[in-house]
């Protein structure tokens, strides 16, 4: 395998509504200590919790795996027969992929890469 340094980046859990979300991510500042932060979609706990304010991908929400290719890393996963949504792709301004979802899910969870 060549080296595609995957990481877990984030996981994101669906919420049905952002007061579900916030009231979590409460959760996690009171026993805690982190400090949530406010997006458009979702509320962060801490660099690896994305609380969506909505459910999005996935049954139970999604996992985005870092990497430090996406193309080399997509080319190698589609070889271990891997099928993407190339409609989930997102571009940075310079038109560099930096966001591409799996088809399938895995354990309930879309899962998705992300450029590092």
């Amino acid at each position: 395998m060549e080296n595609m340094n995957f990481e877990v980046a984030h996981i994101g859990i669906n919420f049905p509504d952002s007061e579900a979300a916030g009231a979590s991510a409460g959760e996690f500042l009171r026993l805690f200590g982190i400090k949530p932060q406010d997006g458009k979609d979702s509320v962060y706990s801490g660099p690896l919790l994305e609380l969506m304010k909505a459910p999005g991908r996935g049954a139970h929400g999604h996992i985005a795996i870092a990497t430090s290719d996406i193309s080399a890393a997509r080319a190698y996963l589609e070889g271990l027969g891997c099928v993407f949504d190339d409609s989930s792709a997102k571009y940075d301004s310079d038109g560099r992929m930096i966001v591409l979802y799996l088809t399938d899910e895995i354990a309930g969870f879309a899962v998705h890469l992300l450029q590092k």
